[in-house]
């Protein structure tokens, strides 16, 4: 806790503004160079620090990050600051005015939350990590709506909040834990919390079972930049509501219970969902949009003969479908002067390194290669992502 108070003292910001670029490859002589003029462990605390605000800028962006104070959990496991945007949106749509941020870590959430105008009581218990919280409150300005508080979750009372958030610890002494009663605190407890205000939303594993989901609750998947963040429940909203968000563009898609899709035979494009589109079970939905079907009924690839733009899947312009087989693909690599080659994977054992070892790809093209099956056979399809001019056929190789 002194630590983040000696950084905040004019020497602890005049050497965290000097160590903002460095390199830590040259930290051995950027340290014996530093301790000729300030404290030995002043300037450890601020290499320390440097390192973890150069780690924390793809979560908070470089403005943010080198204002701000991490611990290395921290950095780990806090919310990415465009996810905690998201959520603290929502919260201010279903008109939150004071919530009690539960398990509150570094302060991530509750800058969010804070940005959008809400009254913040983050809670945690690690004491380096309350501290680390107060120091970014007040680094951002922000210290007049956060207030910290250092104490077990459980044992807060959020009697006259308007909402709870609680974003419980999924590691163990042994790593990552998927089991939800194994959370801290246990998943049952948050939920308990949850509903005992009108608002509340529960951070979850992404991989969380769907019949794990319960029925007064809406499940929302997030994605940013096509990377799966996070899966939270939602209670007040919409019980039994099933969403996909994908960030940064906020394009969200809702489940409407449709049947799974029809499989067909491969069209001209194929269509890859987002990750969240897939965490969520709406491929079905994704494939309305696009008004195509299932390569294959256990594969969530689609497959349509137009191009419709959709932020819910990326396209591809499918060149070639063939029955799998390394030495036919390196012929036609070889055929087509391919030396950038983009290998996917879904139902495929096949590792994306041990394709491009043994094809070798050459040459001044590129190409994305699928390795799936189609209709329950083994397959490779080869193409590249789509644009306007993608209207000519493409060719199809029986087995």
């Amino acid at each position: 806790m002194d630590v983040f108070a000696e950084l905040e003292s004019a020497a602890g910001q005049a050497l965290l503004a000097q160590l903002r670029e460095h390199d830590p490859a040259d930290e051995l002589a950027v340290a014996t160079r530093l301790r000729r003029t300030y404290d030995a462990g002043l300037v450890s605390a601020a290499l320390a620090q440097a390192r973890l605000r150069q780690r924390a800028v793809a979560k908070f962006g470089a403005e943010d990050a080198y204002r701000m104070y991490f611990t290395p959990n921290g950095v780990e496991q806090s919310t990415r600051a465009s996810v905690a945007a998201h959520r603290a949106a929502r919260f201010k749509e279903l008109g939150v005015r004071r919530l009690a941020d539960l398990c509150g870590g570094i302060g991530g959430d509750a800058i969010a939350l804070a940005r959008a105008g809400i009254q913040v009581l983050a809670v945690d218990r690690d004491a380096p990590t309350c501290a680390a919280a107060r120091a970014n409150a007040a680094a951002l300005g922000l210290a007049d709506l956060i207030e910290v508080r250092c104490a077990d979750v459980t044992e807060v009372d959020t009697a006259g909040y308007d909402a709870v958030f609680v974003d419980p610890a999924r590691r163990t002494g042994r790593g990552r834990t998927f089991d939800p009663e194994a959370y801290s605190p246990p998943l049952s407890r948050a939920l308990t919390a949850a509903r005992t205000v009108p608002v509340a939303a529960v951070k979850v594993a992404p991989g969380i079972p769907h019949e794990a989901v319960p029925e007064d609750a809406e499940a929302e998947w997030v994605a940013d930049g096509g990377d799966v963040k996070e899966a939270a429940l939602w209670f007040g909203t919409a019980p039994g509501r099933v969403r996909a968000t994908l960030l940064p563009s906020g394009a969200a898609l809702t489940g409407r219970g449709l049947p799974d899709p029809e499989v067909r035979p491969v069209g001209r494009f194929l269509y890859e969902p987002d990750g969240a589109v897939i965490r969520a079970h709406l491929v079905a939905e994704a494939a309305e949009e696009i008004g195509g079907g299932l390569i294959d009924e256990t594969i969530a690839y689609l497959t349509a003969d137009e191009l419709r733009p959709t932020p819910y899947a990326t396209a591809y312009a499918i060149d070639e479908v063939l029955p799998f087989g390394l030495k036919r693909l390196k012929a036609l690599l070889r055929e087509r002067e391919v030396g950038t080659l983009t290998v996917k994977k879904r139902g495929s054992a096949v590792e994306p390194e041990e394709v491009r070892r043994r094809v070798k790809p050459r040459g001044p093209n590129a190409a994305t290669v699928f390795l799936t099956r189609v209709a329950g056979a083994p397959a490779m399809m080869l193409g590249r992502p789509a644009g306007e001019g993608d209207t000519q056929t493409y060719r199809t190789y029986q087995t």
